[in-house]
């Protein structure tokens, strides 16, 4: 089925994923844990972090559903459709864990739990070891999680289609267009989300794949929903009519989360099992947060700039790169003593200045390309691309 192209999801993509990179730099300073720390954690900083905590990677995989559905049809057969799938995303993932993410346990393991190697002897010696150190495992997938979670996704999507005849699959997405139709595509999903933490209240969140059960089935329903939204668009219509009611809920449960935390800095968990009032409004901030977010783009968002193609390109290579630039330029900082306004100055120019070198620079190498999340080129389309007249029609898959 063909479908006019959403710009609007488009700058969604592009807008969650500079989110990431800016909650990452976030890490440094809150006084949760992550791989490198400033020595003076401040309290404060946790109030704007939750303005996305709870609906930043829901978002990611909701967007991530939206283009997978848009290349599957695009590509029109669920073969052609997992070798690309496979191709942009296994490739980056295997570059990421060999090259991208060592110098990240290493810092942690430095900075954290007095590990004297250098880089060079931890890159030979206990990166490879497939076991634990200091209680990380190695080697590791780090932030690259989310792609190993949406291959994962993908490939389960995969299953469906071929399990599932053409008019089974039209009942199917027909039945649940029907359930989110109104005010439904902000109801069903929230109350999936509420069921899933009751039934396991206080799961952890390890991102290690095959213990994660609970996470999984939460970043499937923003997953699918995208997925919807694909092949049935008429559901932009329930979002029209509810977004902006969303956006209030969203503002009115953020107050309340933030005055939780300043109300009670510090406080521990909840014993296990224990459901509170703030994980639920959590989830009330998250969910109404992203169908307000896609409101947004629907009515704001849906036309074209010259920049997007670059933009929309630029974000894989962004998010392969970005946190590895942060805990690098985070560890020098941490050596240097400098105090937390500098830093966060220094860490947000470094940082954005290592992603565009590490997107221009692999984008002019065709091998290099699919190592950062690009399709390799022919020479032709190669100096198209490196004169920034491409139109991008691919930067969507990533």
């Amino acid at each position: 089925m063909e479908t006019k192209r959403h710009y609007g999801m488009d700058w969604l993509r592009i807008g969650a994923f500079g989110l990431l990179i800016f909650y990452h730099i976030g890490m440094y300073f809150v006084p949760w844990g992550w791989h490198v720390k400033t020595p003076h954690p401040l309290e404060w900083v946790q109030i704007p972090m939750m303005a996305t905590n709870s609906w930043r990677l829901p978002l990611l995989f909701l967007v991530s559903g939206y283009a997978s559905a848009a290349l599957s049809a695009k590509l029109g057969a669920p073969g052609p459709f997992i070798r690309s799938r496979s191709a942009r995303l296994l490739f980056p993932l295997a570059f990421g864990v060999l090259v991208v993410i060592p110098v990240q346990p290493w810092v942690e393991l430095v900075t954290q739990h007095g590990y004297a190697g250098g880089f060079l002897h931890f890159f030979r010696h206990d990166y490879f070891r497939f076991g634990t150190l200091a209680g990380i495992v190695l080697p590791t997938w780090q932030h690259l999680w989310f792609i190993v979670y949406l291959f994962a996704y993908t490939l389960l999507a995969v299953v469906l289609l071929l399990l599932m005849s053409e008019a089974a699959r039209a009942r199917i997405a027909d039945g649940a267009a029907r359930l989110l139709e109104g005010w439904g595509i902000l109801i069903v999903p929230l109350a999936v989300w509420m069921a899933i933490l009751f039934a396991f209240p206080a799961y952890p969140e390890t991102h290690a794949l095959v213990d994660d059960g609970p996470n999984h089935l939460h970043y499937l329903v923003p997953f699918f929903t995208g997925w919807l939204l694909r092949v049935r668009p008429v559901l932009f219509l329930a979002v029209a009519r509810c977004w902006r009611t969303a956006a209030v809920v969203a503002i009115a449960s953020y107050a309340y989360v933030s005055w939780a935390i300043w109300a009670a800095p510090g406080e521990g968990p909840p014993p296990a099992g224990v459901v509170t009032w703030f994980m639920a409004i959590r989830l009330v901030q998250g969910w109404a947060a992203i169908i307000a977010l896609v409101g947004i783009a629907d009515r704001f968002w849906n036309h074209d700039h010259a920049s997007r193609p670059m933009l929309a390109e630029a974000v894989f290579p962004f998010y392969i790169i970005h946190q590895t630039a942060i805990v690098l330029v985070g560890y020098w900082l941490l050596l240097a003593g400098m105090g937390p306004l500098f830093s966060f100055a220094i860490l947000v120019a470094a940082t954005i200045a290592a992603c565009w070198v590490f997107y221009l620079g692999g984008r002019r190498v065709n091998w290099l390309r699919p190592l950062i999340g690009l399709q390799r080129v022919t020479g032709a389309q190669l100096s198209v691309s490196l004169s920034g007249i491409g139109r991008g029609e691919a930067n969507w898959r990533s």
